[in-house]
């Protein structure tokens, strides 16, 4: 790997690269080029090889890029090689929704615990996980080895959480609280923000001069 700092904008493309991968590995495809994978993602082939080759050479000229290989090389720069537990906070009707996309979550990565604060939801399950109370979260964290957590309590809730995760040692947080979240620089924090995203998309339904584009018809 490159000495030098990898930009967040290469690590994010990383996961879509490894899912594209697992599709053609489920259709056993051996090989792809950067300009089949560049087609399929919608992304500059170039960008994709300097994208690879901060982290190894991978492919080879005339042939591309082994597709079993490259997975295995992705999931260990994601260190997804290893087993990531993931605790959840906030068994609201998001959280609820998360745990049950837990099957999702193949590459290593599961949700081991989630937590919450209303008594009529501690003690019921979700995905065969039994709810615990947020007093347990500390012991609960340290003993699974939880390294990522996930927020989805309300935004006047998140910062306690978030303190609560950090000081138990979580590494790094996933935050679907609409709120910004302070935490120490050794703690990665990534924001999934629903409701801007959502937003921000009003502004496409007209041509960029307030005027609105027509529907299209089905």
């Amino acid at each position: 790997m490159k000495s030098e700092k990898i930009s967040d904008a290469v690590v994010r493309r990383l996961p879509v690269y490894l899912r594209f991968l697992n599709e053609l590995s489920r259709r056993e495809v051996p090989t792809v080029s950067s300009q089949e994978l560049g087609q399929k993602l919608d992304l500059n082939p170039a960008q994709i090889r300097k994208d690879l080759a901060y982290f190894g050479d991978f492919g080879r000229k005339g042939i591309g890029y082994d597709v079993a290989y490259l997975i295995e090389k992705i999931q260990q720069i994601l260190n997804l090689d290893q087993q990531i537990n993931v605790a959840l906070v906030g068994a609201g009707n998001l959280g609820q929704a998360l745990s049950n996309y837990n099957a999702y979550l193949k590459d290593n990565m599961k949700i081991v615990a989630v937590f919450d604060a209303s008594p009529a939801k501690i003690g019921t399950q979700i995905n065969n996980i039994t709810i615990q109370p947020i007093e347990d979260l500390t012991e609960t964290v340290r003993e699974k080895n939880v390294r990522i957590g996930i927020i989805t309590v309300p935004d006047y809730e998140a910062q306690r959480v978030a303190d609560q995760l950090v000081a138990a040692g979580i590494g790094a947080i996933l935050n679907f609280a609409p709120t910004i979240l302070k935490v120490p620089p050794e703690v990665r924090i990534h924001a999934a923000d629903f409701t801007t995203d959502l937003l921000s998309l009003a502004y496409y339904l007209n041509d960029g001069n307030g005027k609105e584009q027509p529907a299209h018809e089905s």
